[in-house]
């Protein structure tokens, strides 16, 4: 680490020390007013004006909603940070303040520390001083869709010209303070499967003079997960769970047409590229035994999340430098969908667990009761900062978008090679 890079973040502890109070008053104004994708409207002006009032000049994205950002002016490269910024259509069930004013609506998922983290950052380093490069804070709407705010983002070009990208999200396991990495997939592919099945319906006395489409359901709902088993590697970690069934209204009547929904996770990248081919041919298989008709509605959703080994050491240095060495755990993959999986179709990126337990039983994402340790604020903006004052440092000279990596290293590790997870879980010890 440069003295430049030292003395600013030095800088920037102190800015957040200053302002550990109007983060956590930004956070709770977030909170109370959270609005559901591109629709984003009253959060996407609150931003602006904030990054106005220090002489910043953010502009919007295409649709309406969200913001791009630029601190700095210096000659290096351009590092990324993003925020997602939607809330989710739940009711808020704390007993608090700064509980949501909207009906039906809540930050469940932890978009407004997010979101003011990535705010905090941009604030603190315009105040800070001259930066060795540019750092552009991304303000991303609809993260809670599918297929993702993000794909808007690098269909309009907000990442050109930048050389990596990173994120953080909350995690309610990980105590205050602490901050967990992984290298490799962190995050699943997420996509939505929807069957239907038709027949000419019947007498329930009668199964064998029509289509019993209740068993023929049933056949694929016990035997797709087993059969999808033995198409894929089991080292890609993909998962097909139902969630939803459909069919008949009476005891004694086969019906005409049932559905199924389910979602389709997968931790492989490539994986993730062959699902919809292969579970589309299985279920055309198993429906084709029964003589049902079949109809499938299959929804790319997300891609996994695969954190760039490179871009992780330079988030472990931060942390490091933000919560200590014992403070940095090895983060659990997870088979949850995340949109910034498709910033890694420009360039390298890794995503961070933010601890946000602060004591008693822990407050599971997407839930009404949710809340954070709002220490974890503090902790968060100090991480990113620092994160991109090292990345400006150590991209400094590499062409865009192709970030240099150490030798010997992989990109990804398979999510059952054990040795991998020995080493990364070396990695992250102090």
């Amino acid at each position: 680490m440069t003295a430049v890079v030292e003395e600013l973040g030095a800088a920037v502890d102190d800015w957040v020390q200053a302002h550990t109070a109007e983060l956590i008053a930004t956070r709770r104004h977030l909170h109370a007013h959270p609005e559901l994708a591109y629709a984003e409207v009253e959060t996407t002006s609150y931003l602006e004006q904030r990054l106005r009032e220090v002489g910043l000049e953010p502009r919007r994205l295409p649709r309406g909603t969200g913001l791009v950002v630029e601190v700095g002016d210096g000659p290096g490269p351009t590092v990324v940070l993003r925020g997602d910024i939607d809330g989710l259509p739940l009711p808020d069930l704390k007993d608090v303040p700064y509980a949501s004013t909207r009906e039906g609506l809540a930050h469940a998922c932890g978009h407004d520390v997010h979101t003011t983290v990535v705010l905090g950052v941009a604030l603190a380093l315009a105040a800070v001083g001259s930066l060795p490069g540019r750092v552009r804070c991304i303000f991303q709407p609809a993260e809670e869709t599918v297929p993702g705010g993000a794909t808007e983002v690098v269909a309009t070009g907000a990442l050109d010209g930048a050389t990596r990208a990173f994120a953080l999200h909350c995690d309610p396991s990980v105590p205050v303070g602490s901050v967990g990495l992984r290298t490799g997939a962190i995050t699943a592919a997420c996509d939505r499967i929807d069957v239907t099945l038709t027949g000419p319906g019947g007498h329930t006395a009668r199964p064998h003079l029509t289509v019993d489409l209740v068993d023929a359901l049933g056949r694929l709902i016990t035997g797709l997960p087993g059969l999808l088993s033995r198409q894929v590697d089991p080292r890609a970690g993909m998962s097909l769970v139902w969630g939803s069934v459909d069919a008949g209204v009476a005891a004694n009547a086969i019906p005409q047409r049932g559905t199924l929904r389910g979602t389709v996770r997968v931790l492989d990248r490539d994986a993730w590229q062959g699902a919809e081919e292969i579970i589309r041919a299985l279920v055309g298989k198993v429906g084709a035994a029964t003589g049902a008709g079949v109809e499938v509605d299959y929804v790319r959703g997300v891609p996994p999340v695969v954190n760039d080994p490179r871009s992780v050491a330079l988030l472990r240095s931060a942390a490091v430098e933000t919560v200590g060495a014992d403070a940095v755990v090895l983060s659990p993959q997870s088979m949850g969908g995340e949109d910034f999986g498709w910033f890694a179709e420009r360039l390298p990126i890794a995503l961070a667990r933010l601890g946000t337990h602060g004591g008693g039983e822990p407050l599971d994402l997407h839930r009404g009761t949710f809340d954070v340790d709002e220490r974890a604020i503090a902790v968060g903006v100090r991480l990113l900062a620092r994160t991109a004052l090292h990345a400006l440092e150590a991209d400094a000279g590499h062409p865009v978008g192709v970030a240099p990596q150490p030798p010997g290293r992989t990109h990804l590790h398979a999510p059952g090679d054990t040795a991998a997870r020995r080493a990364d879980e070396e990695s992250h010890r102090g």
